[in-house]
């Protein structure tokens, strides 16, 4: 494979491009009419342009990127996360027109597209999953019955979901019928797929993923776990590797069990099981991303294994080098996902002009972005700008570096969620490891972040204030004894 087509933009795209060049393999760019002059299309040996700013246009349109990928001879196709990464007929057209796909096998994207499907398939391997219906369901009368069963809160669930789109916590019996309308539009008109199906909600889970590795020889390996359970909106903005409540025995469990799903679906290349965490520790199946995640930075930095290598040469076919025995993790990574969004301010978009962009390379930081200052940051996409993740040998020390990261980095012209990212380093409940998924409803407000700037300003200015007064007693004229000599000599 001497050339690859990265159907991406942004910060994934041009992560790809860095390990393509390592490994000495060529790249091909392809942009909408907004991002002609973005990072990724610079940095590619070529670039095509596929259409206008709307995804549908540009992004999602699976014939102009054929097109593109057999017109620059390219042999391999890298989806990158988002956009086409899960989409099975994409991957299946990629392959009928003998380009590989850097991915899975559509049959394994399509069957754990179906959180449904995706159940019925891990079922045989004993692995825990949450009380629930197996099947879609539509009738209420019938949620009804299921929901006292299993006992409320309950959570309805679109069947093609993700991104905690068509999801409903219901509470309560009074609330079932409107939350169920609700979870089925929004799974329609999200997905084109009404499915939705009923699981027992967990009230404090931990969230936590399983990166695994496959190769089409039947070689399948886990690479420990990442903890998610920062999130806003179900969507997760600070992750970490380890998480600081497993231990050996339950990370192990968890792999396996992690190994087991891949096989259940014949899974290749790089992918990743996400469970639910109790407050006993009793780990639960939730769903399996068929792609590279936008977290697994933190899994590179403390095992030493590039993912995007490691998908490339299952996509050529070698055999994986990896023994589960042979791998091992060291130290504590943790990414913050830096958003476009104003966190002062219920974490709107914020769109504009980067007049400041600027990073203080150090060891132990590592920056995934695909911006630079002068650039704008468009309505047309996914709001985050970059990754910022922060090693160090433990995980004290990594949320200290990870603090320090955070300030030292400079952007002006947006709103976005570093300051966040200093809340959560900040709060006891994170530093202790003490929190769940409702750490954002548990513990922040904008109000709070608004006193912490607040304070932090006023500390800054007393500080001045201080050093400014130090200094003019210093230069101030001195009083001495001998101040009349100017005077003698008139």
């Amino acid at each position: 494979m001497k050339k690859i087509l990265v159907a991406n933009r942004g910060e994934i795209a041009l992560r790809v491009m860095k390990t393509a060049k390592k490994m000495g393999i060529k790249t091909v760019a392809v942009y909408s009419d907004f991002d002609r002059n973005a990072l990724h299309v610079l940095y590619a040996d070529e670039a095509v342009h596929i259409g206008a700013n709307a995804s549908s246009e540009s992004y999602l349109a699976i014939d102009k990127i054929i097109n593109a990928a057999l017109d620059t001879n390219s042999e391999g196709i890298h989806p990158g996360y988002g956009f086409l990464s899960e989409n099975a007929k994409f991957a299946e057209l990629v392959e009928k027109n003998n380009i590989k796909f850097i991915g899975p096998k559509p049959y394994a994207i399509n069957l754990m597209g179906s959180k449904l499907a995706a159940k019925e398939a891990v079922r045989k391997f004993e692995i825990p999953m949450l009380p629930g219906t197996d099947n879609a369901i539509t009738d209420s009368e019938e949620a009804k019955i299921i929901a006292e069963q299993i006992g409320y809160p309950i959570l309805i669930k679109a069947s093609a979901g993700g991104g905690g789109k068509g999801m409903r916590i219901v509470e309560k019996e009074s609330e079932l019928v409107s939350q169920m309308k609700r979870a089925i539009s929004e799974a329609e008109s999200s997905f084109g797929d009404s499915s939705v199906f009923i699981e027992k909600y967990i009230s404090s889970p931990r969230h936590i993923e399983i990166q695994v590795l496959a190769d089409n020889h039947g070689n399948i390996v886990h690479l420990f776990e990442r903890e998610c359970s920062i999130q806003r909106r179900h969507q997760k903005v600070v992750e970490e590797a380890p998480s600081s409540i497993l231990d050996k025995k339950l990370r192990d469990a968890m792999g396996e069990a992690a190994v087991m799903v891949a096989r259940a679906c014949d899974y290749s290349g790089a992918g990743t099981v996400e469970f639910l965490l109790d407050e006993n520790k009793n780990f639960f199946f939730l769903e399996m991303n068929t792609r590279l995640q936008v977290e697994h930075p933190v899994t590179e930095m403390i095992t030493g294994i590039d993912l995007v290598e490691q998908q490339i040469k299952v996509a050529r076919n070698e055999v994986l080098e990896l023994s589960q025995d042979k791998i091992q993790f060291k130290g504590h990574a943790i990414e913050l996902r830096v958003y476009a969004e104003d966190a002062l301010n219920n974490f709107l978009p914020s769109v504009g002009t980067l007049e400041e962009y600027r990073f203080v390379e150090k060891e132990g930081r590592r920056l995934d972005s695909g911006y630079k200052e002068g650039m704008e940051i468009p309505i047309y996409y996914d709001p985050m700008i970059a990754k910022l993740v922060a090693f160090a040998k433990n995980r004290t020390e990594a949320i200290q570096a990870l603090k320090e990261a955070i300030s030292d980095f400079r952007i002006k012209g947006i709103e976005t969620t570093l300051p966040f990212g200093s809340f959560v380093c900040d709060h006891e409940a994170f530093k202790s490891g003490n929190f769940d998924t409702h750490f954002v409803k548990k513990y922040y407000t904008s109000e709070l972040l608004k006193e912490e700037k607040k304070n932090i300003t006023e500390t800054a200015a007393k500080l001045a204030l201080g050093l400014y007064l130090d200094q003019s007693s210093l230069l101030s004229e001195p009083k001495h004894s001998n101040d009349n000599w100017v005077n003698s000599r008139k």
